[in-house]
């Protein structure tokens, strides 16, 4: 399974760049023709995801996971789908015997207690990933778990009077966003500093019960950067990326997508989203008719979009190269 190529998507291929909830029926709607079933995804990029991570956490654990009000009830159903949903999704790379969790890629293993959320110690054992995690100590159950999948988690939970709340984070590939602004905050607040969501947040109550009472789902966010790295975090070292609002370098340039699926729990009141980065090569993805769909959907921007995204400086340079790569070859 590890050595699958990461899936390739392209979000833009409307033409429009648009903000808004997007959400297919995971395992019913098709993505760029095809039904997925999915939440995790494990392919050849699985290594890169797990170092990042580990990375992360080594640098300030504390600035990417957090909780606020995170509720037993939903814990236990976040947890108790979470070992079920990986053990499926990695094709025997993961194991749960109804106690233990064990990973034959990165050679750990640790008990997990669902109903009260927390760890036992982690048995380490000989596997071609090993030295990955090596002196990683997990916090919780659900720290544990996240460690072991490329996607970042975050809980939405909402109260018996209505209300939303970002019950929980563990997100250590954020896109230049700190995780800690946003947990304990509702739906609206989390999403104002994106540019363009009023007409989303108008709808967050509605878009929340569908999360809760009619998932699963899955929907795409995208854009472009100058680095490869998966943590953008704000507080971390200099990336490339938008440091010094570097020119625009085809070479180096990636196409950024996020494919995250949302999950609810209509007895427990909250939800489960995860996050999953692919960063690709932006030449390497693009035909003729890609870069002309990409170029309109970038066209399509408002200004305010454009800043958002960190494309505002080389947004004249993106969209010259784009054109030139839309000419079919003669």
């Amino acid at each position: 399974m590890l050595d699958q190529a990461p899936t390739v998507y392209h979000p833009y291929l409307s033409g429009r760049y648009t903000v808004s909830a997007g959400l297919y029926r995971l395992g019913v709607q098709p993505v760029e023709g095809r039904v997925e079933h999915h939440t995790f995804a494990f392919d050849r990029s699985y290594p890169a995801f797990v170092a990042s991570k580990v990375q992360a956490r080594r640098r300030a654990l504390h600035e990417y996971v957090a909780e606020a009000a995170l509720q037993p009830r939903l814990r236990r159903a976040v947890l108790a789908w979470l070992v079920q949903a990986a053990v499926h999704d990695a094709g025997g790379g993961l194991t749960w015997d109804g106690h233990t969790f064990s990973n034959r890629w990165l050679g750990w293993a640790a008990g997990l207690d669902l109903e009260g959320g927390s760890c036992g110690p982690v048995r380490h054992f000989p596997a071609p990933l090993a030295h990955l995690v090596q002196g990683v100590e997990p916090l919780n159950a659900l720290d544990f778990l996240a460690m072991n999948v490329p996607e970042d988690l975050a809980i939405v939970a909402r109260t018996a009077q209505g209300h939303d709340y970002l019950a929980a984070v563990h997100v250590l590939s954020p896109q230049h966003w700190n995780p800690l602004d946003k947990v304990g905050r509702n739906f609206v607040t989390v999403h104002a500093p994106v540019a363009g969501s009023g007409p989303m947040n108008a709808t967050a109550p509605r878009l929340l019960d569908a999360v809760i009472g009619r998932g699963p789902f899955v929907r795409f966010a995208w854009g472009l950067a100058m680095s490869a790295w998966l943590d953008h975090h704000p507080n971390a070292e200099p990336d490339g990326d938008r440091d010094g609002t570097p020119d625009f370098d085809p070479a180096r340039a990636y196409l950024r997508v996020e494919r995250q699926t949302l999950h609810g729990f209509p007895v427990a009141q909250g939800a489960l989203f995860t996050i999953r980065p692919y960063v690709y090569p932006l030449a390497e993805v693009l035909n003729p008719e890609r870069a002309a769909a990409l170029a309109s959907a970038l066209r399509s921007m408002t200004p305010e979009q454009q800043l958002y995204k960190g494309m505002a400086h080389t947004m004249p340079a993106v969209l010259a190269w784009l054109d030139r790569q839309a000419q079919p070859l003669t």
